[in-house]
């Protein structure tokens, strides 16, 4: 993570350097207050108090998770069958058998379409409902939630497990403190920790709170000399509040859940998937407004077959693990009265080619994909849109990212027609002009 800077260029880790806190990475972060900057009126009813934004880094292909073709040719249908879902005439990839039979709390959109076939460009899209402009670095939709959300609980509002992808920044144009939390590690691991909440060596409360006075004292100098009101700096606070206090540190314990619970998610598999989505279920309980889960691995230009098992009756490849991922997200979620208040998001860059290539595998394709949506006030037991035969095209409802980006802040109570603001004040649009929220989904 790159050190943050003042617009003098100047970062305030050169002048003051709090022990175990910068190694956050959320760190004493700016000398200026971080402002909460969002005009515009908002949704007085959201449907949704979270969401679980489950990523599929790479680029899922759609023809072998939501919209397979088993009647199209054999070099466009591909390796894997298909299975019936509990919608009568819905079929999705075999490999996604438990999903399939909660298809009645799925709405699966089949017609999204970007022109960006790039993963950074289209990473960017899909995350912030922006096309990529060198004029101005947009923040991802975690980001805006964090800004908008702004709240006095001990958990940063904006959450990343095990971490963001790579190909956005995160924050964009807003402050620091609004870039998700990056737990790191590999929830799956028997040891798995929380990088940097235990104090470092030689460290320990006491100290802290000297240091934090330090702090404290050099905001009260600076406001003197500039004679500029300045709040207290937030993500100090944040680095404080997750260190000192033992609640904040217990909603990461996965070891606090019974042997039942995390077998149900998958222990073993595909980075971690299943333990991550576990993880994200147990901070949403805990008021996080939105968690980011990152599966890698989905760009897939050779042996798609790879996807459903590594080796004669692997279970623990891509699809079989966020199959039971997703499926016991829903059904815990669900279980515990708290899916209608979650949102859940399946989603990654870009479909993949109809055709398979000569590697066995499928290469970047934008021009149809699908997205998986579940609660937080989405009409379950749909599909929206099509793709052609070939999977090449959407032919009905075609639905674009800044379109979706819409949707989902609705639902969260956003309005996707305000105003953001820059550091330097320029007032900035949540969502593009244009864009359309997916008034069909809802229900």
């Amino acid at each position: 993570m790159k050190p943050q800077v003042r617009c003098d260029g100047v970062s305030r880790r050169e002048l003051i350097r709090v022990g175990g806190l910068s190694a956050l990475g959320l760190g004493l972060g700016q000398f200026l207050t971080l402002r909460k900057s969002c005009a515009g009126e908002k949704p007085s009813s959201p449907r949704a108090k979270s969401c679980i934004l489950i990523w599929l880094d790479g680029g899922p292909s759609h023809l072998e998770t939501f919209d397979p073709k088993p009647e199209a040719p054999e070099e466009v249908r591909g390796p894997l069958g298909t299975v019936a879902t509990n919608l009568a005439g819905i079929r999705l990839s075999e490999c996604l058998e438990r999903t399939a039979g909660m298809m009645d709390k799925l709405a699966v959109i089949r017609s999204m379409t970007s022109p960006l076939g790039e993963h950074n460009f289209g990473t960017h899209y899909l995350m912030t409902g922006y096309k990529p402009s060198p004029a101005l670095v947009y923040p991802t939709m975690g980001a805006t939630v964090a800004q908008t959300r702004l709240s006095s609980k001990l958990l940063p509002a904006n959450i990343a497990i095990p971490n963001l992808s790579p190909n956005v920044s995160g924050h964009g144009y807003l402050p620091p403190a609004t870039a998700p939390f990056e737990v790191g590690g590999n929830p799956a691991s028997p040891g798995f920790k929380v990088r940097d909440l235990d104090f470092y060596q030689g460290l320990n409360l006491e100290r802290i709170d000297r240091r934090r006075e330090i702090v404290r004292a050099f905001d009260q100098f600076s406001r003197s000399a500039d004679a500029n009101p300045l709040a207290a700096d937030p993500t100090l606070e944040q680095a404080y509040n997750l260190i000192a206090s033992a609640d904040a540190k217990t909603a990461f314990n996965l070891f606090d859940e019974s042997a039942a619970v995390r077998e149900r998610y998958g222990r073993s598999g595909a980075n971690g998937l299943g333990q991550s989505c576990l993880l994200a279920r147990r901070l949403v309980e805990r008021g996080v407004p939105f968690v980011t889960v990152t599966s890698n691995g989905w760009d897939t230009h050779q042996n798609v077959l790879q996807l459903k098992e590594r080796y004669p009756n692997d279970r623990n490849a891509h699809l079989p693990t966020f199959d039971r991922a997703l499926s016991a997200l829903i059904e815990d979620l669900s279980e515990r009265g708290m899916l209608d208040e979650t949102l859940v998001v399946v989603m990654g860059e870009f479909g993949r080619t109809p055709k398979v290539n000569t590697s066995g595998g499928r290469d970047h394709w934008p021009n149809v994909f699908s997205v998986a949506l579940a609660g937080g006030g989405v009409q379950g037991g749909q599909i929206l849109g099509s793709s052609d035969p070939l999977g090449e095209l959407p032919i009905e409802r075609p639905v674009s990212p800044s379109d979706l980006a819409a949707t989902l802040y609705s639902l969260l109570g956003i309005d996707p027609a305000g105003e953001l603001h820059t550091s330097d004040g320029r007032p900035v649009r949540i969502t593009p002009n244009g864009s359309s929220v997916i008034s069909e989904i809802i229900g």
